[in-house]
């Protein structure tokens, strides 16, 4: 795959993120793509999918259960309005 510094520009604008340096972060990005391809490659038609760990996982049941944290995190907050954070609204 072909990343250039147009494309780059894109994500930049997208993910609302500044990249001060699109030409090495194009390199670094199709760098990082052409090694995800290469697993591709890996024959993996006879493995068996399985887990290094000897036991399971043990189960619990889920259980509601009121631990008063929501109070304790909006307390934080510079303003909170039922239960909920207030935040700025950020998209024109």
């Amino acid at each position: 795959m072909k990343i250039d510094e147009k494309l780059v520009a894109k994500l930049e604008n997208l993910s609302m993120v500044e990249i001060e340096d699109k030409s090495k972060m194009a390199k670094d990005l199709e760098n990082i793509v052409s090694f995800v391809e290469m697993l591709n490659e890996l024959d993996t038609e006879n493995i068996e999918a399985g887990s290094i760990l000897k036991n399971s996982t043990p189960l619990r049941e889920d259980k509601i259960k009121n631990s008063g944290i929501i109070n304790d995190v909006l307390s934080h907050a510079p303003k909170t309005k039922d239960g909920f954070f207030i935040v700025p609204k950020i998209i024109e």
